[in-house]
């Protein structure tokens, strides 16, 4: 199953690459890395990344967004949202970790929906986008095809909790041990949660 991970400037790094990890370790998902206009983006810690441009993308079957400092620039850009909407709407599965969430929000893919998101954020989120069933205990939820997480590291569990529910628990166990990773496996349980 290929990965659309979708990068913006002063992303955050383990958003990304916790879940990155993770999914490519289980041997099967593809990942490809892209941002709105390609070229290399630099996350919040001075990671470059090479991406491709979002116009090259087909139909996504897996949507990864990410959070991080750039999420709130890139909410002022509706070129960007636009995009985002209509890769949501084809895409099998939308996945995003931390304020990234935001991002859907804005784009109206959470609306109505279970979602939460980091959790020095959730405040902000419940007032920006109170159509939203944000859940404040979730280290990551499930609403149908949408798999949203809290902040950074979480990003990691929910990975692992989708390779559970879209291959089986035992490749989930399997790429943890991998990674030596000791997996958080209970979504409606995050130990940051205020």
């Amino acid at each position: 199953m290929n990965v659309t991970a979708v990068l913006f400037e002063g992303f955050e790094t383990l958003d990304v690459f916790g879940p990155v990890e993770m999914l490519g370790a289980s041997g099967e998902f593809q990942i490809e890395f892209y941002s709105l206009q390609g070229g290399i983006v630099t996350s919040y810690q001075g990671v470059p990344v090479k991406t491709q441009a979002l116009d090259s993308v087909g139909e996504p079957e897996v949507l990864l967004v990410p959070g991080g400092m750039g999420v709130y620039e890139m909410l002022e850009d509706d070129a960007f949202i636009a995009r985002l909407a209509q890769m949501s709407d084809q895409a099998k599965y939308v996945l995003s970790v931390c304020n990234g969430a935001f991002l859907y929000a804005k784009a109206g893919v959470l609306d109505g929906r279970r979602a939460t998101t980091y959790k020095a954020r959730m405040d902000r989120a419940e007032e920006l986008f109170p159509s939203v069933r944000w859940e404040r205990n979730a280290r990551w939820t499930v609403d149908g095809n949408l798999y949203v997480s809290s902040g950074v590291s979480a990003g990691t569990d929910m990975a692992l909790g989708f390779i559970a529910d879209v291959c089986d628990r035992e490749c989930a166990e399997k790429t943890a041990r991998y990674a030596e990773y000791i997996w958080n496996d209970d979504p409606t349980r995050d130990p940051f949660a205020c």
